[in-house]
């Protein structure tokens, strides 16, 4: 007992700030917490509704919990703390869409130190909609210090593919809240991206330069950014045209009514308080003068010492430091407060934030003085606000004196409140970007793959933009026109146009082209079969890489680099390891010299420039190549997609020329070759 003791003895001593010795108990915590906590890992999940009063209880189901049928779009978490650091504006946002019917992921910024691909999951709610996760990577990289090297990036995809496996998302929204996690949101299949900007990331003293870097490409890639305030706005308007200010809030319920016990000082003086982080933007110097200022009362800072203020200021007789405290015990600290302060250094990091304590603050009534931040301007004479020390002693005399309107405080609060900002991040997400697309599928014969090829588009273009289909057949006998009619009955997105000759492959395609109305043009021949997420996959390699002017899909069968080995025996096995091939390749793609017109998508931008495919090659054969050569010339750039895969049958149509075929060929090289030189042949990778 008198070691014990004495370990005990040392660790006080240690010049260490609360935060370090938080993150150390952690590490040192870390490898018994699944014993602690009741079998975290998979097998537990919270039973309590409100966050401040959860414990951990032990899941005694599957070691996966069962997921609720996704009926809105998946929302992906890609948190800037850990869900258990402090309870802010993620696990809010988080918690308040879930509740609107999302299923949401909180991807923590604690990783698992395993170099297996994996996850780990604790169910955050009752419903199941959702959970915390903690993704395996082996060493466990700080998000903040630098981008992930290549090595990290791999792990994390690896493990973000298996997690995917596990929910089965299609339309996902990802919301990044720190730039380290850019690479991995936009990689995501069938995803949307959003930046929810919380701070000036480079104002932090620990972000690494690169950091700064990663942040300004996800700024322009993302499909909407969203900030917190008005320098934050007029930081990212520059690289995103679609900014919306989303400002923080509080949960006003919980920090209005007043808890069972409220914090009193032993001596009975008035309290002046600060809770939150004490950290590197603490303006020290302010606290001494308010401490000194009034030796009558208490100087309450509730919070982790992260900067060492303890130790200038522990020594003053009217000055407690707590330490870090959980979420549940601030409101008995707050409402023991008679004033509460904002006592932050003007800096570049401060002057872009919107202090979330304020809110807080008012929804208990408390009066608020606070430095003059740009932020401080919405909240009127509800909150002080001064311009330097002195005149901060002056208004901080004054609210002593004089508290002001408690009431009028608490209803401001209430119309800022988190399920407001939930309501506006909504907003958000239901104004993303959706382009419309049409996809044209030329038909000759072989209505049984015509038929399977739009059944699968029916089942797995999960797309809620505006799409259409345009069916172009080329004098079909085998009943196909008849089927195509009937198909087309009574839907304004089925468009069929039915030729009495074949005009050939390229004129065919220009036909459904010239009648599309999409942004984006997609080419499918009626021989495929589509997988899960093609679209909008297909779509955001386009959007986010402006250079490229054409993408295409991997395939089972084709005679060039797209040609990847996938066996299976079935077309549930078929999609089941396509789904598995694409997720292991998220957000890869290669250049190539010829996209097989199988299929392809390029945006109408692109194929105005370029212009029609050449007629002059009949029937089919060597369009495709001289459409990628157009395509090059006017400056853009070809590839092909490793995260979509299509199933095609190959040469459906052209396999019944018999000797035809060699004829067309050797013809059709010749006219490309007077165009563009000795034709490249195709070849596998």
């Amino acid at each position: 007992m008198n070691f014990l003791r004495g370990i005990k003895r040392i660790w006080q001593l240690l010049p260490l700030s609360d935060h370090a010795r938080w993150q150390i108990t952690r590490l040192l915590l870390e490898p018994v917490l699944p014993l602690i906590q009741g079998s975290v890992v998979h097998t537990a999940y919270v039973r309590e509704k409100e966050w401040h009063q959860k414990r951990i209880q032990p899941f005694h189901g599957d070691p996966f919990p069962l997921l609720p049928a996704q009926t809105k779009a998946d929302i992906f978490f890609w948190s800037v703390i850990d869900w258990r650091f402090r309870i802010q504006r993620p696990q809010h946002l988080a918690r308040g869409l879930a509740e609107s019917g999302h299923r949401v992921f909180y991807i923590s910024t604690a990783f698992i130190n395993d170099r297996r691909a994996g996850f780990e999951l604790e169910q955050m709610d009752r419903e199941g909609r959702l959970f915390n996760v903690r993704l395996h990577v082996k060493g466990r990289p700080r998000i903040y210090a630098a981008s992930p090297d290549p090595k990290d990036f791999r792990r994390l995809k690896e493990s973000t593919s298996a997690f995917l496996e596990w929910t089965g998302s299609r339309d996902v929204v990802s919301i990044v809240q720190h730039p380290y996690w850019a690479g991995m949101a936009a990689a995501l299949p069938d995803s949307r991206l959003v930046y929810d900007c919380l701070d000036h990331h480079g104002g932090f003293d620990n972000t690494g330069n690169d950091i700064e870097v990663l942040e300004r490409q996800l700024l322009g890639k993302a499909d909407a950014v969203v900030v917190t305030s008005q320098w934050l706005h007029d930081f990212a308007m520059p690289y995103n045209a679609n900014v919306s200010i989303v400002r923080n809030a509080a949960e006003h319920d919980f920090f209005s009514t007043p808890p069972t016990t409220i914090f009193r000082d032993p001596a009975g003086r008035r309290v002046i308080g600060y809770y939150g982080a004490i950290a590197s933007w603490m303006d020290v110097d302010l606290l001494e003068t308010v401490a000194r200022a009034f030796p009558d009362c208490l100087l309450l800072l509730v919070g982790a010492d992260e900067c060492g203020a303890r130790q200038r200021l522990g020594e003053l007789p009217n000055v407690i430091f707590t330490g870090e405290v959980g979420y549940a015990s601030l409101p008995h600290y707050l409402h023991g407060m008679d004033v509460c302060l904002l006592p932050f250094r003007v800096m570049p990091l401060t002057i872009a934030t919107n202090p979330v304590k304020i809110y807080e603050y008012l929804s208990a009534g408390k009066p608020v003085v606070a430095v003059d931040l740009p932020e401080m301007a919405q909240f009127g004479d509800l909150v002080e606000t001064a311009a330097s020390h002195d005149d901060f002693i002056t208004r901080l005399c004054n609210s002593l004196l004089a508290p002001g309107d408690a009431a009028a405080r608490r209803r401001f609060a209430a119309q800022h409140t988190w399920h407001h900002r939930v309501a506006d991040f909504a907003t958000v997400i239901e104004r993303l970007p959706r382009p419309s697309a049409s996809i044209v599928v030329l038909t000759h014969n072989n209505i049984d793959l015509t038929r399977a090829c739009l059944e699968s588009l029916e089942r797995f273009t999960h797309y809620d933009g505006n799409w259409e289909v345009i069916v172009v057949d080329n004098a079909s006998t085998d009943g196909s026109r008849e089927f195509l009619q009937q198909w087309a009955s009574g839907n304004g997105r089925r468009i069929v146009i039915l030729n009495e000759a074949n005009c050939g492959f390229a004129a065919g395609n220009n036909q459904g082209l010239a009648v599309a109305s999409g942004e984006y043009l997609v080419m499918l021949n009626n021989d495929t079969e589509v997988t899960q997420g093609w679209l909008p996959t297909l779509m955001n390699h386009l959007r986010r890489s402006p250079e490229l002017g054409i993408v295409g899909p991997v395939t089972d069968n084709i005679g060039n680099e797209a040609r990847v080995s996938l066996h299976y025996r079935s077309a549930d096995e078929m999609h089941r390891r396509a789904r598995a091939y694409t997720l292991a390749h998220m957000g890869e793609t290669f250049p190539i010299r010829t996209l097989a017109f199988f299929c392809v998508m390029l945006p109408q931008a692109v194929h105005e420039r370029v212009g029609p495919l050449d007629e002059s090659y009949g029937l089919g054969f060597f369009e495709d190549d001289d459409y990628c050569r157009r395509v090059e010339q006017a400056g853009w750039k070809i590839a092909c997609a490793e995260d979509v895969f299509v199933r095609h049958h190959l040469s459906a149509s052209f396999g019944k020329l018999g000797a035809g075929r060699r004829e067309l060929l050797a013809r059709n090289r010749r006219i490309y070759e007077a165009k563009w030189g000795a034709w490249i042949p195709h070849r596998h990778r």
